[in-house]
């Protein structure tokens, strides 16, 4: 037991030393951001002419207003977009605000400017709850956890602590890493929303987003819902359409609507 507590407060020691700083983050993801967009600047992967990209760089400032009044972060962001000739379906946005959307996400699915509304404010959600930073200093204290488990398990019985790794690898990811990241979309999808509302695009295409890409992939099968770190696209569009009562009396203000 003498052991096991000098684990318990050895792992606690390493967490509170482990945990992600968001000035630092912000500034590293400045960083890296900046030698991605050289990088593929080099290759002729930035596009800034494009109808699509001028699109999606209206839709982006349009946008930031409200997503600097929803920062509560303590650490004021630097906004920049980024707009990649990339078939891919994708977008992202780093800690401190970094963004980049691919042209393929709005070539593929054909979408309108709401609907690009709806993946940049989606995205910039994600920033704005700091979801890498804390998934980072999250993920840091479950692998420490099992890693300092397995070591009280050795201790105390005398069983190799190795011979769980695999097992306890699996039922971790499955049961707290998978749930968390879904969560994290559920947190970007709403909040996506609300970003879309206040800036007058209509809320309603985040749903008409997520029917385009069930009719482009659909992953509503049961192995893609226990597997996936994101939400079915049925979900998403159950927990959307649940959403838009909440937020269309915003849209309606934005748009000077009764």
């Amino acid at each position: 037991m003498k052991r096991a507590a000098l684990f318990t407060a050895l792992m606690l020691s390493l967490s509170a030393c482990a945990v992600t700083d968001s000035a630092g983050l912000n500034a590293e993801s400045a960083n890296e951001y900046r030698s991605m967009v050289a990088a593929a600047a080099k290759k002729g992967q930035i596009d800034t002419q494009s109808a699509t990209a001028k699109r999606v760089h209206t839709v982006f400032r349009r946008l930031v207003p409200h997503a600097d009044a929803a920062n509560r972060t303590g650490h004021p962001f630097q906004w920049e977009m980024t707009v990649f000739r990339d078939n891919e379906l994708n977008a992202w946005a780093m800690p401190g605000g970094k963004m980049a959307v691919y042209t393929g996400i709005v070539e593929k699915l054909k979408l309108n400017d709401d609907e690009i509304a709806a993946i940049v404010g989606h995205e910039m959600t994600h920033a704005l709850l700091e979801h890498t930073k804390k998934e980072s200093n999250r993920n840091f204290g479950i692998g420490l956890a099992a890693q300092i488990g397995s070591g009280i398990l050795q201790a105390t019985t005398g069983v190799d602590g190795n011979l769980i790794d695999t097992g306890l690898g699996l039922a971790v990811n499955l049961g707290l890493d998978k749930p968390f990241s879904r969560d994290a979309e559920r947190e970007a999808d709403i909040g996506g929303m609300r970003l879309m509302a206040q800036a007058g695009y209509n809320p309603e295409a985040a749903v008409t987003v997520w029917q385009k890409m069930n009719r482009l992939s659909n992953n509503n099968d049961v192995f893609t819902k226990i597997l996936s770190t994101h939400p079915t696209n049925n979900e998403r569009i159950r927990n959307l359409q649940n959403e838009l009562p909440k937020v269309m009396p915003l849209y309606r203000q934005s748009i000077g609507a009764k």
